[in-house]
Parts: structure tokens; sequence; C-alpha cells
């Protein structure tokens, strides 16, 4: 593990940032079809091919979600990210935006995964994981652009520019 903090991020921190940024948009917009699929299957009835489509797409996205999410804590622990910018208490802000973060993107994509092929039942779990995806996906937003327009300390551009 290397615990030296860097200016900023690298190339592939940074795709992989706006890649997970796509897919979990994708999710977001279009996850909502999921639900005919699933609910099709489960009674025994032929889905819609619209439904199968999107509902493949869903579980696919979901996939790679996970696996992106996964990769970039793995990145994360061989560089250390940035230096925070800011006061210790939104440094402690931003930190626990960052854990919580990663931490519902990997718990709705699995449990997404083991309703849909193990145990539907958690289904209703892995819904409840759409709301609290988009208060701290608004949060982190709010954090960036409240560095970005009222510090102006050029905290975006880290997750914009590589830097080594």
């Amino acid at each position: 593990m290397n615990d030296k903090p860097h200016e900023g991020y690298s190339t592939l921190q940074i795709a992989l940032h706006w890649i997970v940024v796509a897919l979990v948009a994708f999710q977001l917009i279009f996850g909502e079809s999921m639900g005919e699929l699933f609910r099709a299957e489960r009674r025994g009835q032929t889905p819609s091919g619209e439904a199968v489509l999107w509902g493949n797409l869903h579980i696919w996205i979901g996939f790679a979600v996970l696996a992106a999410a996964l990769l970039r804590l793995l990145l994360r622990s061989r560089r250390a990210a940035p230096p925070d910018l800011g006061s210790p208490m939104l440094a402690r802000l931003a930190h626990f935006t960052h854990v919580a973060l990663y931490a519902v993107m990997i718990a709705v994509a699995a449990t997404g995964a083991v309703a849909y092929y193990w145990l539907p039942a958690l289904g209703e779990v892995h819904e409840l994981g759409k709301p609290l995806l988009i208060a701290l996906i608004a949060l982190h937003v709010a954090g960036a652009l409240w560095h970005q327009f009222v510090r102006r300390d050029g905290l975006i551009t880290r997750i914009l520019v590589p830097k080594p």
C-alpha cells in the first residue's frame, strides 16, 4: 500500500471515475424496467422483448458497476488519494461521503445480483439503495461544486486532469 498522497488522480483512476458515473447514471435512469422482467419471471410469465433487453442491460451494467467500484478501491489502496482541501470537518465529511458511495454502490450491485439469481426477497433491499445513492451523489456533487465555485480551490481539476 502506498500512503504517499499525490497531487491528483492517475489517468486510470479518472477514467474509472467517469465510467462509473456513466454506468450509475444509466442504472438510475433506465433501471426501473428491471422490475417488469423480475416480476414476469417470478410469476412464470413471458416478459416482453423490451423488458428482457432493458433487464439484461441492467444486470450486466450492475456487474460492471460492481467490478469498476472494486477496481477503484484496489487502485486507491495502491495510490493514496490526493490531500484534502479545506477544514478537518469538511475533510471528514468528504471521506464519509466517499466511503458511503463505495459501500452503497457495492451493496446495491451485490444485492441486485443476489436478489435476481438466488434470493428474490433481497430485491426490496436493493431498491432501497436508489434513493440513498441519489442522496450521496447529490452530496458529492454539491461538495465538488462548492469547492469549484465558492472556495475556487481547483479541486475539480483533480478528477479531470491526471497528475503523477
